[in-house]
């Protein structure tokens, strides 16, 4: 099942028509509230998401969807008419999969949506890592430095489980951009370094396992 939030409804009624012409199943909805009570009775495969909406806007939407343990791993792709560098970093750093912008033809859509769920599919099941006192949990998105479960936001857990499964390599900042942020070519962004430094907080004495490559990027060492 996909859930599309679109409070235009000929938009919304033409995305449906392709998705399910094409063998998905897809259901609409126009407001925030009625998205929230349909997620609350079954949580889809994935979600197509408008950035402006009467009330919660989609970006605030994305952040609850990430930031909630059952919800964080369902795939999004940002459906806007706002189409600004600006906006697309805001989307994919909030945890979007994809961002399209309007207007966009309706194959393009249906092949992007299958892009993004042969992804999902097909990515290696998730493992549990333990480095003394740290402890992380893929599966439930869980972190821990001791017996304290530490809060991470969507971004800082996947970078996080990025440094880990290539630990003791140093993985550049161009690499770490890309894979989490799709940002490769943004060689001056400092969100990277932002969220490495919130991380390393929050970890407290275990963020010293996140070491800085001067010049080059991050590792995560084991000692």
């Amino acid at each position: 099942m996909i859930y599309m939030l679109e409070d235009d409804e000929s938009i919304r009624k033409l995305v449906i028509y392709a998705l399910e012409s094409q063998g998905f199943q897809a259901e609409g909805f126009e407001t925030p509230e009625r998205f929230w009570e349909a997620m609350r009775k079954s949580e889809p495969e994935l979600v197509l998401l408008d950035i402006m909406l009467p009330g919660e806007g989609g970006i605030s939407i994305l952040k609850r969807l990430r930031n909630n343990l059952s919800t964080a791993e369902i795939p999004v792709i940002i459906l806007t008419a706002k189409n600004t560098e600006y906006d697309r970093v805001e989307g994919l750093d909030a945890g979007a999969d994809d961002y399209i912008s309007k207007p966009f033809g309706m194959m393009e859509l249906v092949a992007r949506v299958r892009a993004v769920l042969r992804r999902r599919s097909s990515a290696p099941k998730a493992s549990e890592y333990r480095w003394n006192e740290l402890y992380i949990c893929q599966d439930k998105h869980e972190v821990k430095v001791g017996d304290e479960e530490v809060a991470l936001t969507y971004k800082e857990f996947t970078l996080l489980c990025l440094l880990i499964e290539n630990r003791g390599l140093v993985m550049t900042r161009e690499v770490l951009l890309d894979k989490i942020w799709g940002l490769g070519a943004e060689r001056e962004n400092r969100t990277l370094d932002v969220h490495i430094r919130t991380l390393r907080a929050k970890l407290g004495n275990a963020g010293t396992y996140i070491q800085t490559v001067r010049g080059v990027g991050y590792r995560f060492v084991e000692e």
